[in-house]
């Protein structure tokens, strides 16, 4: 019975030692399980660890990339400003140089513009002195035309009014009738000018000289002739057409040409202001005193007074026109220019 009783209590301490093997063995694969998962977690760390350096480092790199393009950035940024500063500059110097320039162009044109207005409104004033002065008619429209060639030339249009007047001024010229006041007025100095050349009537004319033949005469006999001819010179005996004609001494003849002088110079200033009356009283006293104090058997004393007939026949008192309308536009424009400008 011993021996049966001590087989079961051999038994016994296996079945209790296979307990701690089995747990053992869980342990040992819970061990191994661990140490796996965690060498797998290690590389993964490592990996990531790795990984994320590697983006890091990529990163640092973007970064400094990205600094380096800020900086160029930066660079181009300032330099397009210094050259956006060096065109605005330049900018506004071709605007101040284009504005200089501009206004150096309307002073230019406006200097122009009153330099033609000047020259304009002297060519006019001559010829409305030709029309009040000499009444020649060709000259002032001459000087018309030549006017209005000038203003022609310079092509602005704020000159059309001017020219409109002058045109009308220029057609009213030329529909007036010509009176040539200055070629009467040169013929009254021709007959100044003949005044101290012109013979009275009672000037004595010396004989023509004879020629003596050459005779074959006596001594007495020619001493009897030159006596003769001596006596002769003494008393001269002529027929004067004009008996009432009185002796002048030379004092009175020099006074008798210089008052003829004065009335032919008062007779071509009546003919310059075209005051027909005056020219006709002089012309015709002038005529009287030729007729009554000088020699009218003289060439020159027929000349001289055909002429101032001439000239008395000449009707002078046309009312000629004037270009006043013109000289009024020029100013017009001259006054309207210095308002606007101020």
């Amino acid at each position: 019975m011993n021996d049966s009783q001590k087989l079961p209590d051999a038994d016994e301490p296996k079945a209790g030692a296979r307990a701690p093997r089995w747990l053992a063995a869980i342990a040992v694969l819970l061990l191994l399980g661990l140490a796996w998962l965690w060498f797998d977690t290690r590389t993964e760390v490592v990996d990531l660890r790795r990984e994320l350096a590697g983006r890091l480092r990529e990163t640092d790199s973007d970064s400094r990339d990205a600094r380096a393009a800020a900086r160029q950035a930066q660079e181009s940024v300032r330099d397009a400003q210094v050259r956006i500063a060096q065109l605005e500059s330049k900018l506004a110097e071709s605007q101040s140089q284009q504005l200089a320039l501009e206004s150096l162009y309307q002073d230019l044109s406006r200097g122009r513009d009153e330099w033609v207005l000047a020259e304009v409104e002297q060519i006019l004033a001559i010829a409305s002195q030709q029309l009040q002065l000499a009444g020649n008619v060709q000259a002032a429209l001459v000087a018309l035309q030549t006017a209005d060639a000038r203003l022609a030339r310079s092509e602005r249009p704020p000159l059309i009014a001017v020219r409109k007047a002058m045109a009308r001024d220029i057609e009213r010229l030329k529909a007036a009738p010509n009176v040539d006041v200055l070629g009467l007025a040169l013929r009254i100095d021709q007959v100044i000018a003949a005044v101290d050349a012109l013979p009275l009537a009672t000037d004595e004319r010396a004989p023509a000289p004879q020629t003596s033949e050459l005779r074959d005469e006596g001594f007495w006999t020619r001493l009897g002739s030159g006596i003769l001819d001596e006596l002769k010179q003494l008393v001269r005996v002529r027929n004067i057409e004009q008996p009432e004609a009185p002796l002048l001494t030379p004092t009175q003849a020099y006074f008798l040409r210089q008052n003829l002088r004065l009335r032919l110079l008062n007779a071509r200033l009546a003919l310059l202001d075209r005051n027909e009356a005056v020219l006709r009283a002089d012309l015709e006293a002038s005529n009287a005193w030729l007729t009554r104090y000088f020699d009218t058997r003289s060439r020159q004393v027929i000349a001289a007074g055909g002429t101032l007939k001439q000239v008395a026949a000449s009707a002078i008192s046309i009312e000629l026109p004037s270009v006043a309308e013109s000289l009024a536009a020029v100013r017009n424009f001259k006054s309207a220019r210095d308002k606007a400008s101020r």
